[in-house]
This record gives structure tokens, sequence and C-alpha cells, in this order.
């Protein structure tokens, strides 16, 4: 089993950064895909970012690329989602999952064994 939990989620002006942190525990995360989702009110859950266990590769939403950074510390067992110029439509909470194998492109939820509980983002315009 392997335990997530979120932080560095808060209250951020427009066009301000947040650095979000999914530690893990239970297991080592090395060999796991690990993903960012995000949910606002009344909308489905969707995907956010992606780094792959094996060469480090990463994938984004068009609605955030160039703007969030996802990357990991294996060694710290922690995968960060660094988020620049916020905007309201950032407003969710943002959800870390882990998945051991890879099942299809990385971007649906199906995909993923473990979760958080989530970490709420305001961004106040």
């Amino acid at each position: 089993q392997v335990q997530l939990v979120e932080s560095g989620g808060g209250l951020v002006q427009a066009g301000g950064s947040l650095r979000l942190s999914c530690a893990a525990s239970g297991r080592t995360i090395s060999s796991y895909n690990m993903v960012w989702f995000r949910q606002a009110p009344g909308k489905e859950r969707e995907f956010v970012a992606t780094i792959k266990w094996s060469g480090g590769s990463t994938y984004y939403a068009d609605s955030v690329k160039g703007r969030f950074t996802i990357s990991r510390d294996n060694a710290k067992n922690t995968v960060y989602l660094q988020m620049n110029s916020l905007g309201a439509e950032d407003t969710a909470v943002y959800y870390c999952a882990a998945s051991y194998r890879t099942r299809g492109n990385g971007r649906a939820r199906y995909e993923y064994d473990y979760w958080g509980h989530g970490t709420q983002v305001t961004v106040s315009s």
C-alpha cells in the first residue's frame, strides 16, 4: 500500500505561484508513475500532469503547459507540482495519485491505484 499526502495549497492572488508537494509512505515511489489531477467545484476531476517512473518523462494538460512543472525527488519519496502564473481557472482541489503499472497514456483516473485526499488551491482575481 502507498499512502499519499498532499500539501502546499492555499490562497494566492492571480499571477502568483504555489508549489504543491505529495509525500508518499508505505513504499518507495521510484517505480511508480505519479500524477496530479484537480477538481473544481461542480466539475469532473481532470488530469493536470504526470511523470513516469522510467526516464522521468513528463506530460501536461494543455491548460497548464508552460505554467506548471511536475517533478519528483525519489530520495525524499515526494512529487511536486510547481504552479506559476496562476489564474482563477486554476482554483480546485489538487490530488496526487500513483500507479505501479502503465495502463494507458497516464491521463485517466482509472490508471491510478493510490490517491491522496487533496489540497485546496484558491486563486483570487
